[in-house]
């Protein structure tokens, strides 16, 4: 363990702002002394007490509540301290600055908590996996009530589980084959009693039901990154309002009413969409001033990020010379892996669409009635690979999603291995090590100390 993880620390652990309650927690080996300083008084644990929190001068800085709870019996495995009072921020720096003034005579190496401490203490004493671990944060930014509730599922260890279990049926698997590399003048065949290309078959059909899940879960936390895409007036900034249900754009009939990007994040089954609107495209000769250029440079660079573009026509112009001119020019410059879907708006105006081009997405819609609109959420739903329920969904990151892709590619590679005719069963171990230490990355059982303070330093401070 780090010295620094070593050391005690004291952090506001509530959201800035103001609030019926604020909470100051500190963690640490050995703190019943400081408490007492502290507080007057020890406190019975794990108890409520009401008590005065008093300043240097004996005055109270506020009333509130107190909870010891002695390690390992804790959050972070630690000692911990809670002060509950009221949430106002002078409040909750007084409280602060208190601690760490008591602390010089009891805890002097006591110092403020980095980003996600806390929570990272709870991993390194093993109270959370790296996956739960994780899951907190999830739980905290979750967008959608699909993925708090998959980011709380993962918390008690759901995807831990799965990740475990898979783990154990390697090791299992593992030590058959090292037992005939250990064993070979044996007559007993170890692999083929014990049936090991049953084995592995089984442990690479329920790695692919995990992923598959883990790839879901991923969804609900990333969300999906939808761009509307067009030349002006063809109602991009209506399909925004129509898909978040509010006025969310300025919609006039002027061209190039849309100067900058304008965001909006909806959810469609519990599966965030960050829709963006984007500034009419044509090019930079007919745009009216220097902003609309610089509007439609942002339209191509947000098109270059995007997981989907919503490539919007104007069924009321098709056929004339200069909005096809246009249409083909836009179709030109879309970036080759762009995952488009062209969507033909204004049906209310009794116009039918042309009939789709082999291998191209298309939906037709109306933004102004709303006729249409549920087609396209289960096309970007289905573009995005979305097709499972969130009640059996755990949340995931993308680093979970590439560390099974990576145990899956191992596996499958084992499986040459054990078919081959001369059965390279030293390169079977291998592949099976290599995909066993892949799901350890998951949970933290090999995880490097620069990737945990990647992961930790994104939590908020308190936590």
């Amino acid at each position: 363990m780090l010295s620094r993880h070593l050391d005690p620390i004291v952090a506001i652990a509530t959201a800035p702002g103001r609030g019926a309650v604020g909470i100051v927690r500190v963690s640490g080996q050995g703190i019943g002394a400081f408490v007492q300083a502290l507080l007057g008084s020890a406190l019975k644990p794990r108890h409520a007490s009401y008590l005065p929190f008093k300043g240097a001068d004996g005055q109270p800085i506020d009333h509130g509540l107190a909870i010891h709870f002695p390690g390992p019996h804790s959050y972070t495995g630690e000692d911990v301290l809670e002060l509950q009072a009221h949430g106002g921020p002078v409040v909750l720096q007084l409280l602060l600055a208190r601690c760490l003034e008591v602390a010089r005579g009891h805890l002097p190496r006591l110092r403020l908590a980095e980003p996600g401490e806390f929570t990272e203490r709870a991993f390194l004493n093993d109270k959370l996996d790296l996956a739960q671990a994780e899951a907190v944060s999830d739980l905290i930014e979750a967008s959608t009530e699909a993925a708090a509730r998959s980011a709380s599922r993962s918390l008690t260890g759901a995807f831990s589980q799965q990740v475990n279990e898979l783990r154990e049926r390697m090791i299992r698997l593992r030590m058959l084959v090292e037992a005939t590399l250990d064993f070979p003048e044996e007559e007993i065949d170890f692999l083929q009693k014990a049936d090991a290309t049953g084995q592995l078959r089984g442990i690479c059909q329920s790695l692919d039901a995990v992923l598959d899940r883990a790839r879901q879960g991923a969804l609900l936390r990333e969300g999906i990154k939808v761009v509307l895409a067009g030349q002006p007036n063809v109602g991009k900034s209506s399909l925004l309002n129509a898909l978040a249900g509010a006025e969310l754009a300025i919609v006039t009939p002027i061209p190039g009413t849309t100067r900058d990007k304008v965001s909006e994040t909806i959810q469609i089954e519990g599966v965030p969409l960050h829709v963006i609107d984007t500034a009419g495209l044509r090019s930079s000769d007919e745009a009216t001033d220097e902003v609309e250029r610089i509007g439609i440079a942002r339209t191509w660079a947000e098109i270059e990020g995007a997981d989907a573009v919503l490539f919007l026509h104007d069924l009321t112009r098709l056929g004339q010379p200069g909005y096809d001119a246009g249409e083909r020019e836009i179709a030109a410059r879309l970036p080759p892996k762009a995952r488009v879907v062209h969507v033909y708006n204004k049906l209310d105006a009794g116009v039918q669409p042309p009939a789709a081009e082999p291998g191209n997405r298309a939906v037709a819609l109306s933004a102004k009635a709303g006729t249409g609109l549920d087609a396209l959420r289960q096309l970007l739903l289905q573009l995005a690979g979305w097709h499972a329920q969130p009640e059996g969904v755990f949340i995931a990151r993308e680093r979970h999603v590439q560390a099974l892709r990576r145990a899956a590619e191992h596996l499958a590679l084992a499986q040459g291995h054990a078919a081959a005719a001369d059965q390279a069963l030293d390169l079977f171990a291998e592949e099976l090590r290599l995909a066993h230490d892949a799901l350890g990355e998951i949970t933290g059982v090999f995880t490097a100390d620069d990737l945990l303070g990647e992961i930790f330093s994104r939590f908020c401070i308190g936590k």
